[in-house]
């Protein structure tokens, strides 16, 4: 069930607020919580109900190596456990026809024959939520939950496909105040303007780009320079628009049940460096891999070449947490070694003008963009040597070049709609403004369908 659907919004989403606020005020909390957590079963169901069970087995299996790290003082066997069974199970279903095609590619000929596993909604996410929640209970800094709270905390709708990656010290705490379970007008108001704001952005503008992103990378072959330019710039905002519009429409949700999820994006294009960059884009798989990945592995602490080693294994990891195939390894290869470059460069204490240090990052994250939408390595390098063949520029897709070119001029002094509701007040501004954008949403997705989000297939 895609957020940008009529049936969600119409169908799921009015039946399961109503079903959650009237189960807390007439029956009990317990039964309030039971609910949404059934409603996020049901969720998930519907886009393939055999891997429900592998979703509860998953929860059920991790709740109970929590439980083991929680009474025992040298737990450090059961955190092995936990966290190999889970790497175990998103390495099968992610990475099993990846990695045999490999071994086919060495050896130049058909060695194994590929199972073709469907990978799992999802599991690249609450893989690493639950992941994170057993390195906590290791610690002993995880917060005090029963196995309903930690069913929520990792089902809870608005985040289970695709983020953002919560923490359970940060939501577990929410799901059990008393605030959470009565109707706040003002977190309605709110929430439904994050949400449309995010709609907006995906049906409207995400998908109308797809189709210009598409076209040319199902094309990168005869490509003209100009047709390259539109494909690279096209997929840089397209990706932007899609997975921030999911974040805010995730965001919105949750705030429907007044539950505060963590932002996911500030502004991404308007960095001036690529550590400016990782800050601001993805911010809680960012946060997750320094807290759990980077600074494990001994962060910074270690001396200058052990910090470089770190942040160039944590990105190849982030690469292949995205996609099992190589060119997310050399996205998230490229992109560690740009950290590298801009840690070394900051050293020097060497200032450039804003708009050069805008331009350079711009630049190099589309660039990398390349790698991370083509097919293969090839299709990447002729994309690439389209937009450098000057020879071959030509009328055609101009005008598009120029729209997005627009965009992303906007994209730099406009602030992220998280920013602009931050002092929301209801009135009648805020109304009309989301009752136009969901109106346009609505209409655009009668007459062209709903798309998927593109970080679903992740």
């Amino acid at each position: 069930m895609l957020f940008n659907s009529y049936p969600f919004i119409f169908v799921y989403l009015p039946i399961v607020f109503a079903a959650f606020f009237l189960t807390a005020k007439y029956i009990s909390h317990r039964a309030a919580t039971f609910t949404l957590v059934l409603a996020s079963f049901v969720f998930y169901g519907y886009w393939d109900v055999k891997y429900v069970p592998l979703l509860f087995g998953s929860i059920c299996f991790n709740y109970f190596i929590g439980g083991q790290l929680d009474k025992h003082t040298k737990s450090k066997f059961w955190l092995v456990v936990g966290l190999g069974i889970n790497i175990l199970l998103l390495g099968y279903f992610k990475y099993t026809d990846f990695f045999l095609t490999t071994i086919n590619d060495i050896n130049g000929a058909q060695v194994f024959d590929l199972p073709h596993i469907v990978l799992p909604l999802g599991i690249s996410f609450f893989t690493f939520t639950q992941s994170a929640y057993l390195v906590d209970a290791y610690r002993k800094e995880a917060a005090p939950h029963n196995f309903l709270t930690y069913c929520e905390f990792v089902t809870i709708f608005p985040h289970l496909i695709a983020g953002p990656i919560i923490n359970h010290k940060e939501m577990i705490p929410q799901f059990i105040n008393e605030k959470t379970f009565h109707i706040d007008y003002k977190n309605i108001a709110l929430g439904l303007t994050i949400f449309t704001f995010g709609l907006f952005k995906k049906v409207v503008i995400a998908d109308k780009l797809a189709v210009w992103a598409n076209e040319a990378f199902s094309h990168v072959s005869s490509l003209t320079c100009t047709e390259a330019w539109v494909g690279a710039l096209g997929y840089t905002l397209q990706l932007y628009f899609d997975f921030s519009g999911y974040s805010e429409m995730a965001i919105g949700l949750a705030l429907l049940f007044n539950l505060k999820m963590p932002t996911n994006f500030n502004s991404p294009y308007q960095a001036r460096s690529i550590i400016d960059f990782w800050r601001r884009w993805h911010m809680t798989l960012g946060l997750w891999v320094k807290n759990y990945l980077y600074i494990p592995m001994g962060g910074n602490r270690h001396g200058e070449f052990s910090k470089m080693r770190n942040l160039f294994v944590s990105m190849l990891i982030i690469g292949l947490w995205h996609g099992a195939g190589w060119t997310f390894i050399i996205w998230g290869g490229i992109h560690g070694l740009l950290l590298m470059i801009n840690h070394q460069w900051r050293r020097l204490n060497i200032n450039l003008p804003k708009v050069i240090n805008w331009g350079m990052t711009f630049l190099c994250v589309m660039i990398c963009w390349v790698f991370f939408r083509a097919e293969c390595f090839n299709d990447a390098i002729n994309v690439l040597n389209s937009m450098v063949d000057f020879q071959s520029l030509g009328m055609t897709g101009l005008k598009r070049l120029a729209v997005l070119c627009i965009m992303i001029g906007i994209l730099t002094v406009v602030p992220n709609p998280l920013i602009l509701v931050q002092n929301f007040t209801a009135n009648n501004k805020w109304l009309l403004i989301a009752c136009v954008l969901f109106l346009i949403s609505i209409y655009r997705i009668a007459s062209t369908g709903t798309g998927d989000f593109l970080y679903f297939q992740f």
